[in-house]
């Protein structure tokens, strides 16, 4: 079984912001297989079901960004799962919009939500597909960048973004990490 979590922010007011790629990617993937994200327990909003042949379950924390790690810790525990079946998707400035990296493991960098899944795991080695948002441009800041609106132009970029980061979901489950990091990075 799969624990595939999107990372973002609960509220409205976040989104159709860049800070909640992870949140987007999770409802693709919903929409595609057909599983309905309506519980509400470990912090979360999941859903079960089966993405090609396996059993996954699908999370979107709701503690906000910072302490993301909260909520996959308390369902890892629970499901007594394998951190190798654990896949963390989130927005990352260090790539341009419209493109996405896969890794098998790695630091959280300067995402506050990646370090406290990190901190709460006690462990860097599991999967992540980061999308893409970009640096902000100009006199435009970081924390404006991240969870203000987004502009025109990039509304397609980044679903672009989301939808080869679902599909880099699906080559994981079907044929492993290593392929998927050959096919998308």
């Amino acid at each position: 079984m799969y624990l595939i979590v999107g990372l973002g922010n609960p509220e409205e007011d976040y989104s159709n912001t860049r800070h909640n790629m992870g949140f987007n990617v999770i409802n693709k993937l919903a929409k595609q297989y057909e599983i309905e994200i309506t519980r509400n327990k470990f912090k979360g909003l999941y859903g079960s079901g089966i993405i090609e042949g396996e059993k996954v379950i699908l999370l979107k924390p709701q503690t906000f960004m910072n302490l993301s790690g909260e909520s996959i810790k308390q369902i890892v525990d629970f499901y007594k799962m394998d951190i190798e079946s654990l896949i963390v998707i989130y927005d990352d400035i260090d790539i341009e919009p419209g493109n996405i990296k896969v890794r098998k493991s790695g630091g959280a960098g300067t995402h506050n939500g990646m370090k406290s899944v990190v901190h709460e795991l006690n462990t860097q080695n599991f999967k992540r597909v980061r999308v893409g948002i970009g640096m902000p441009l100009g006199e435009k800041d970081l924390i404006e960048h991240v969870i203000g609106a987004i502009d025109e132009e990039d509304i397609e970029k980044l679903e672009k973004g989301t939808d080869m980061a679902k599909e880099a979901i699906v080559e994981i489950i079907k044929n492993g990490i290593d392929i998927a990091m050959n096919k998308f990075n």
